[in-house]
């Protein structure tokens, strides 16, 4: 087994997983801190470690709102742990390898969490990466820069540096991509063979990684889950980028309410206080979160989808039957609007799942357009049990397609067991070879999972129940 590797700035050792034929790296530096002086700027090259760091535990989550503290959805399934280690020296990357030596050239998964780019962290229950290096696949997880520290945007900013003037949570993303080309053959994986993958804003910052042309090359598809999400009536601050102009009008905002008269004088701020004066400058103002910068985000993915002029890769990509139900406004036509997909009528309203519309409209798009690389999709509805009756929220089928479900509270059963199987085999074979069809972990084939190829595109999806 794997459990020391030379990486371009020292040498790392891991721990046997549970099963110990796999090894866990945790916490290995990408980058340098990005604090002090680095904070708010791209991220810069880490220091060079004399001999054997013991990569043993996970590196702090970002700066963010202090997790496991309420008691809505999301603290009861994943930010369960109000006392995990919160720092802006954030930038590190975990591997989960099974490997046996160097020389196996596995495929390799780069996941990218999500959270509104406001939360969320590796270290997560739901993001352990074991069961999929025991079906053969490489696994790395970063933290990137989340709120104000990843996204603020200044005037000043783009003076001093007009080539990386905002969007440092994406740069930490990029960065930590580029590592895993560089490094991830040490740990017996193939540089040539990567997919990357996130859920939510993770799905959406995966878009645009590849989005950008800098990375062609060292992508070779994508799995966005639930990352698809345009709402034709509402414009959100976290999922419809904003041009750089509108997001450094905010900062300038927010500089003037940490008491601040500089970029420089914020930057001497502590933390802690950078993160508590944004959680209220926050309730009456937009979110700091991607930007249209003209150099990495030049314009949002699910629009380049739209218009075909994503790189042509295969792509995996759906949505869970009940997340995010928006309300179509009185007297609005709801086909001209182009709302063609799981209208409900609830309370009175007719509302809409805003992912699945996204999808399918996407799915259109990818059709129309003649694209050749296939695009894969599949709507979640196994209806997740719980004293809370949660229906299909969303973010539930992170347990299943990272195949982690034994490590949630839910009541879950058999059938759960067997789909978190089903689904995780489906991934791993796409992750492999850009096609979910094939063999099980179990050895049996499975159902054909058919590639969007009409414009009746919900009868090409996976319906994973």
């Amino acid at each position: 087994m794997i459990r020391t590797a030379d990486t371009q700035y020292g040498t790392v050792k891991g721990l046997p997983a549970d099963d110990p034929r796999v090894t866990v790296f945790r916490g290995i530096p990408y980058a340098a801190p990005p604090t002090g002086h680095n904070r708010w700027r791209a991220p810069k090259p880490c220091e060079r470690w004399d001999g054997v760091r013991l990569c043993y535990e996970f590196g702090p989550i970002s700066m963010q709102d202090r997790p496991g503290v309420c008691n809505d959805i999301y603290c009861r399934e994943f930010h369960v742990d109000p006392d995990i280690p919160i720092s802006e020296d954030c930038l590190y990357l975990n591997v989960w390898t099974g490997a046996k030596d160097t020389s196996e050239k596995l495929p390799v998964l780069v996941w990218i969490y999500g959270g509104a780019y406001q939360w969320g962290y590796t270290a997560e229950m739901e993001f352990n990466g074991e069961r999929l290096a025991r079906h053969g696949v490489i696994v790395v997880s970063m933290g990137y820069r989340l709120g104000a520290f990843g996204f603020l945007a200044h005037p000043s900013l783009t003076a001093e540096d007009p080539g990386h003037p905002s969007n440092f949570g994406l740069l930490d993303i990029r960065s930590a991509l580029m590592w895993t080309y560089d490094n991830i053959a040490a740990f017996g994986g193939d540089p040539d063979n990567i997919t990357i993958a996130g859920q939510s804003a993770g799905g959406n910052a995966a878009a645009l990684l590849l989005s950008d042309e800098q990375n062609a090359g060292m992508i070779k598809r994508a799995a966005i889950f639930s990352g698809f999400i345009h709402d034709p009536f509402l414009n959100y601050d976290v999922i419809n980028s904003r041009d750089i102009s509108v997001s450094q009008k905010n900062g300038e905002e927010f500089i003037k309410a940490l008491g601040c008269h500089s970029i420089d004088e914020a930057r001497k701020v502590d933390a802690i206080t950078v993160r508590d004066v944004y959680a209220g400058f926050a309730k009456d103002h937009p979110r700091f979160a991607p930007c249209i910068d003209g150099i990495y985000v030049k314009k949002d993915p699910y629009h380049l989808m739209l218009e075909g002029k994503m790189p042509d890769v295969p792509v995996m990509t759906g949505y869970t039957r009940d997340e995010f139900p928006e309300n179509i406004p009185p007297n609005t036509d709801a086909q001209s609007a182009g709302i063609l997909a799981g209208i409900k009528e609830r309370n009175g309203n007719r509302v809409f799942n805003v992912v699945e519309q996204s999808v399918r409209t996407v799915a259109s798009a990818h059709v129309r357009n003649n694209r050749k690389a296939p695009l894969y999709t599949y709507r979640f509805e196994p209806e997740i049990p719980g004293y809370d009756r949660p229906g299909d929220f969303h973010s539930c089928d992170l347990w299943f397609f990272f195949e982690t479900i034994q490590k949630c509270w839910r009541p879950y059963s058999g059938r759960h067991y067997e789909l978190a199987r089903r689904m995780c085999d489906y991934w791993t074979n796409f992750i492999k070879t850009g096609d979910p069809n094939g063999e099980g972990y179990d050895g049996q084939t499975l159902p054909i999972w058919k590639s969007v190829s009409s414009e009746d595109v919900a009868k090409d999806e996976m319906i994973f129940s």
